[in-house]
């Protein structure tokens, strides 16, 4: 996968894209990152990228002028969008306003060759911009941010890991897909006991069937507790497909809501 980042702050991006996870799957050649200065593509002689809004209203805007530059300058994908032509790559800008981002975005993501993340500053950008070019708008959440570059790291740690042969092994996708709509259950390392607090039993049983029961129980209840809208959505999607001990536990722990 290739992901191209426009953006006006590009030092904050070298340590998220050379680090962990992400920094190797780049070192084996499973990811390629370009991060493109916005600024770089003015025409303005100071250099400015942004501009008060026609008709009023706090704050300046991204103008349309470097944007549209900086996305030509990258390659064919931005080209063929501004003529009409479907880009060979998504097109997602980091806004507020956009389609939340989760699990199951993620995945859809991680599926494509190429993505293009165009991160806001200010008070958004030029509306002509998402005009000429087939952006989809994304955001990390309900709240607003003084920019679009963490959205964008998130967005990238969220997608890369789930591109094939990132994370190494098949059994974390595998779980996940189990698990997918619920929050995580507790888990825990050696020693079994420390400061008077002891590993549930059932962890330390050698029981793979057992403990894959409470596991799942356990995320069953922690949902239920904190996110009760999201096991009944959870439920909804997943519960006929479940076998026999499963769906008992997830619909006696639905039952107490």
């Amino acid at each position: 996968m290739k992901i191209d980042i426009l953006t006006l702050f590009p030092e904050m991006f070298p340590a998220v894209l050379s680090a962990g996870v992400v920094g190797r799957a780049a070192e084996r050649g499973l990811l390629t990152f370009s991060v493109t200065d916005i600024r770089e593509h003015t025409t303005d002689r100071h250099r400015s990228v942004d501009d008060y809004p026609f008709g009023g209203g706090a704050g300046q805007l991204l103008a349309a002028q470097p944007i549209f530059a900086a996305l030509q300058a990258i390659g064919p994908a931005a080209a063929e969008a501004a003529g009409g032509l479907p880009p060979p790559c998504r097109l997602i800008y980091l806004s507020p306003r956009g389609r939340v981002l989760d699990h199951g975005l993620a995945r859809e993501l991680a599926g494509e060759e190429r993505l293009v993340l165009l991160c806001g500053h200010y008070e958004g950008v030029d509306q002509r911009v998402l005009d000429a070019f087939p952006f989809e708008e994304v955001s990390i959440g309900d709240y607003v941010l003084t920019g679009g570059e963490i959205p964008a790291m998130a967005l990238i740690d969220a997608v890369c890991r789930l591109v094939p042969g990132v994370l190494g092994s098949e059994d974390s996708h595998r779980e996940e897909s189990v698990y997918s709509g619920l929050l995580e259950y507790p888990q825990y390392t050696r020693p079994a006991s420390y400061e008077g607090l002891d590993v549930p039993e059932v962890l330390l049983s050698g029981n793979h069937r057992e403990i894959e029961l409470w596991n799942f129980e356990q995320a069953l209840r922690l949902t239920a507790a904190r996110r009760p809208e999201m096991l009944r959505s959870w439920a909804a999607a997943h519960l006929s497909t479940l076998d026999k001990k499963k769906k008992a536990l997830a619909e006696a722990v639905l039952r107490e809501l």
